[in-house]
């Protein structure tokens, strides 16, 4: 598929989503359910009982899902919530025990992630086929949301995953403020969407998900309702290819600056376009001087429910320069490479992906996705024949929702990797998870 047709299928979504008729979607009607299963400690005397004071509630608790930037994966809600007693305040610490298995063959990839990039294109006979189980994911968060009458609309949330050294380390993985259009601290970068990602039952996910986290500041603010609009200074991560003979990275001076304008017809569905601009910054060790690349992304996406029992999530990127905030190419140094027709001189390669998911819910609790994604890097000059040149991800699952905090899941992925030398080599793997939110 052309990359010019998936930008003309995220348009296409959202104008069915808009012609549909009005109705709730299962999805919405699935978080309904868990709006109601949560038990709510008043902390300040007894709840007045009144049809204002289960509004206030509902709406606290349905910020946690409506959520910008809230992807199919992080926790839900804390089972049990702290409230005030005129609800203006919302307190829980939750949580999240996920268990996933997978089972590779023909070649098994070295990571409990499938990221086509890492298909081994020479796998050794000992590593053909893999079985394998990790804890990963599972999770402790905490969450304040409230409204002030000086401060206005407010939250607090931090949150560490089990992630690190053989997916038993606890590390941090979210921790900012909000405090009405401005949120300070470590969150997900304003370049990415992770609504407008499918579900998964692997952690990867498709293999052109732009997902960068970062230390950021950001103004959010909503216009006319339908719209809304962000602008955010990030702290920089650059993954730049100096090999420290010819040429050296030099330290991060600039801060990332991204933003996005977005059109939501209703809650949890909208199309975006996200722009992000870097500066990369390198010595040339030939020449004895520095340098300054400009590196820049743009992302069209949306999320959007044309049908009660359909969800569509369509996402197109493409850049130079921006291949380290997320998917196959993240594993690689790729925003700077060697110009191999100008020693010690450095470039930003450009770089293309998209993805395609549709889900499918038989009710509220019991639905199934396919996922179909591809990323595509495109440098300049002689590359190496061995060099990674796309990969493909491929996925088809479904979840169940034994109850509203309960759920299992089952996913079969197939991946492809070819290489500039026109090699080509698949992967395959069926996964298996269970997780319990509280």
């Amino acid at each position: 598929m052309s990359f010019q047709k998936i930008i003309a299928a995220v348009a296409l979504t959202g104008f069915v989503s808009q012609s549909s008729f009005a109705r709730q979607s299962l999805v919405d009607a699935h978080i309904d359910s868990m709006v109601t299963s949560h038990k709510i400690i008043t902390i300040d005397g007894k709840p007045s009982g009144t049809v204002g004071y289960t509004d206030s509630i509902k709406a606290l608790i349905e910020d946690f899902y409506y959520d910008q930037f809230r992807h199919f994966q992080d926790p839900d809600a804390p089972y049990f919530l702290f409230m005030s007693k005129d609800a203006s305040l919302a307190m829980g610490i939750g949580g999240c025990v996920r268990m996933r298995g997978y089972y590779d063959w023909g070649g098994a990839i070295p990571a409990s992630g499938f990221a086509p990039y890492l298909i081994p294109m020479d796998p050794q006979p000992t590593k053909m086929k893999h079985f394998d189980t990790t804890p990963a994911g599972t999770c402790l968060f905490f969450r304040v949301i409230g409204r002030n009458k000086k401060l206005g609309y407010y939250q607090l949330y931090i949150e560490a995953n089990f992630n690190g050294y053989q997916s038993r380390d606890f590390q941090l993985k979210k921790a900012y403020a909000v405090i009405n259009d401005f949120a300070v601290g470590y969150a997900n970068s304003t370049f990415s969407d992770p609504a407008a990602t499918p579900p998964t039952v692997d952690a990867q996910g498709p293999n052109n998900k732009i997902s960068p986290t970062s230390v950021l500041v950001r103004w959010m603010p909503t216009v006319k309702k339908h719209w809304v609009f962000a602008v955010s200074a990030e702290t920089p991560a650059p993954q730049i290819g100096a090999d420290g003979t010819l040429a050296a990275k030099c330290d991060n001076w600039m801060p990332d600056w991204a933003a996005f304008a977005q059109y939501e017809w209703m809650r949890g569905q909208h199309v975006r376009l996200s722009g992000i601009v870097r500066t990369l910054s390198y010595r040339n060790l030939v020449q004895e001087t520095n340098h300054n690349v400009a590196g820049w992304g743009l992302q069209l996406s949306s999320v959007a429910h044309p049908l009660p029992m359909i969800t569509t999530y369509v996402n197109a990127s493409y850049g130079h320069g921006y291949e380290s905030l997320g998917g196959d190419l993240l594993i690689g140094n790729y925003d700077l490479v060697a110009d191999t027709s100008d020693p010690g001189r450095l470039y930003a390669p450009a770089a293309y992906g998209w993805n395609i998911g549709v889900q499918y819910n038989f009710t509220h609790s019991l639905f199934a996705s396919i996922t179909a994604s591809q990323t595509r890097y495109c440098p300049k000059g002689t590359v190496a024949p061995d060099e990674y040149k796309s990969g493909q991800f491929y996925a088809v699952n479904a979840f169940w929702n034994l109850t509203p905090r309960m759920q299992v899941g089952a996913e079969f992925d197939l991946g492809c990797r070819k290489n500039v030398s026109g090699e080509t080599r698949w992967a395959r793997r069926i996964g298996l998870m269970a997780q319990f939110s509280f």
